[in-house]
């Protein structure tokens, strides 16, 4: 969640006292388990490889892609403790293939080019642009040569209809970080951090907007 000069990270859905039933709100406004099994297999993971799940909340992708992909290791980072705590219960059976960590994205406190993978879902909503811009450039940093980002976000609604009921995520979350959904800036920031081979995936339309799939890679 995000995190300014002035302010502590956001919780997910805004109040610390909402964390506990963000996994409902999630599951039932979002089409959580398509879209994310959708990101899961656009990724295409590979047996042996290290993972990022940046931003990971609860651990529910976290534990989509362990269950579905026994060889590979995962590490969640995420800046609230509140989440992190319901994802080690939810995840207490695969800890042989996951770490969870906690840090801000704009600071991952990982060695450079450690992980094969970053993933992130619903997170980069939450920042601003230049928080984005410096997230993007830390996952370029912590991905080994050739290492792919996959990413599942709020993105640019795909209809008249998908614009309004994107309001509210605007009104939950705010209007300076969602706006940047709204005009689809992920592929250009994308761009900037050094990253290649940006290409979009499925829109998927649901209660509160338009997801969006996009991904991209670091030069070998």
């Amino acid at each position: 969640m995000k995190k300014t000069q002035s302010q502590q990270y956001i919780p997910p859905l805004k109040y610390h006292f909402l964390t506990k039933w963000y996994d409902v709100v999630v599951r039932f406004s979002t089409r959580e388990i398509f879209f994310k099994k959708e990101l899961i297999k656009q990724a295409i993971f590979v047996s042996g490889e290290h993972v990022l799940d940046l931003g990971c909340g609860t651990g529910t992708l976290t534990k989509m892609i362990v269950a579905t992909n026994k060889g590979v290791q995962i590490t969640g980072l995420d800046a609230d403790t509140f989440a992190l705590e319901i994802a080690k219960s939810k995840l207490a059976k695969f800890c042989d293939q996951i770490l969870l960590k906690q840090g801000y994205a704009q600071e991952m406190p990982f060695k450079n080019e450690g992980f094969d993978v970053v993933v992130s879902s619903l997170f980069f909503h939450h920042l601003t642009k230049q928080e984005k811009l410096e997230t993007l450039h830390e996952a370029y940093r912590v991905l080994k040569p050739g290492g792919r980002i996959h990413i599942a976000d709020w993105g640019r609604p795909s209809s008249i209809i998908q614009r309004i009921l994107f309001y509210i995520v605007q009104i939950l979350d705010g209007f300076e970080t969602t706006q940047d959904s709204v005009n689809d800036i992920l592929p250009t920031l994308l761009e900037e951090s050094g990253f290649s081979s940006i290409e979009g995936g499925k829109s998927i339309p649901t209660m509160l907007g338009t997801i969006t799939l996009i991904q991209a890679s670091k030069s070998e």
